[in-house]
């Protein structure tokens, strides 16, 4: 067991990527990269069970190495490199653009987009601190490091980067009223508006959180991703708007289709 583990077996992937139990042995490993392993989802897995423009690993290969794909502006030709939470997919080839977000069931959406929103993607800043240099630096969540950040940028707020150039634009602090997803946790997926902090020296803070329905629920600190001011959120949101619905009202919904 020398090192990390080369192989991931499909019933060991993560739930969120809703791979079948019996379509094969293994899932594809995603690649060390800015998102984490149980956090992201590989391009192999976009391009054949999400997008379905492969059928196999070895045309994710193919569709990788012809240059076709770039996530946050650049080309990534390693089928199993982790794209997660806000980041922008492009497929210029069909003139896909997607935003990875999440659905109010944890698993990730591949968002589409207009071309003036996948010019800029937002980050959450999880350290300042200034190196050895004395250059004032703040890390986002998926690793940049941006340097000479804007002073009145804090943990736990978040920023609008452009993908071109990777500099900052517009602060989105993380105050009472801000519009946050929450991107762990039971809650995964849901968006509301920060009504409430506490503080706990020592362990984790907790959030209140309430949606536009006026159903409230709570979180740690560090699951929630601001994503703009009051009720304009700074992307555009998925199907059902971050609304978690109960169990009875997606029955009700179903049997309106007619699907039950």
């Amino acid at each position: 067991a020398r090192g990390p583990k080369k192989h991931l077996k499909r019933l060991n992937a993560p739930r969120h990527w809703n791979l079948g139990k019996m379509g094969g042995v293994w899932a594809p490993k995603p690649s060390a990269g800015p998102h984490k392993q149980r956090e992201c989802l590989p391009v192999a897995i976009i391009l054949r069970e999400r997008l379905k423009y492969a059928l196999t690993g070895k045309e994710c290969q193919q569709i990788c190495m012809e240059r076709c794909v770039k996530i946050d502006g650049k080309v990534r030709t390693d089928m199993n490199y982790p794209a997660g939470f806000m980041d922008t997919v492009e497929l210029e080839k069909s003139g896909d653009r997607f935003r990875l977000l999440y659905d109010t069931k944890g698993r990730f959406v591949l968002h589409r987009i207009q071309k003036e929103e996948a010019e800029y993607k937002l980050c959450r800043i999880q350290k300042v601190y200034v190196t050895a240099k004395k250059v004032p630096v703040a890390v986002t969540h998926d690793g940049r490091t941006l340097r000479y950040p804007d002073p009145d940028v804090k943990v736990n707020d978040t920023v609008k980067v452009s993908i071109a150039t990777g500099k900052m634009s517009d602060i989105f602090s993380f105050e009472m009223g801000a519009m946050v997803m929450v991107t762990k946790g039971h809650n995964a997926g849901r968006v509301g508006q920060l009504v409430h902090l506490e503080k706990h020296d020592g362990s984790f803070s907790i959030v209140t959180v309430k949606d536009k329905k006026g159903n409230s629920f709570a979180t740690r600190q560090s699951n929630v991703f601001v994503i703009g001011k009051g009720d304009h959120p700074q992307v555009t949101l998925p199907k059902g708007r971050g609304i978690k619905k109960t169990i009875l009202q997606e029955r009700a919904e179903a049997e309106a289709r007619g699907d039950l």
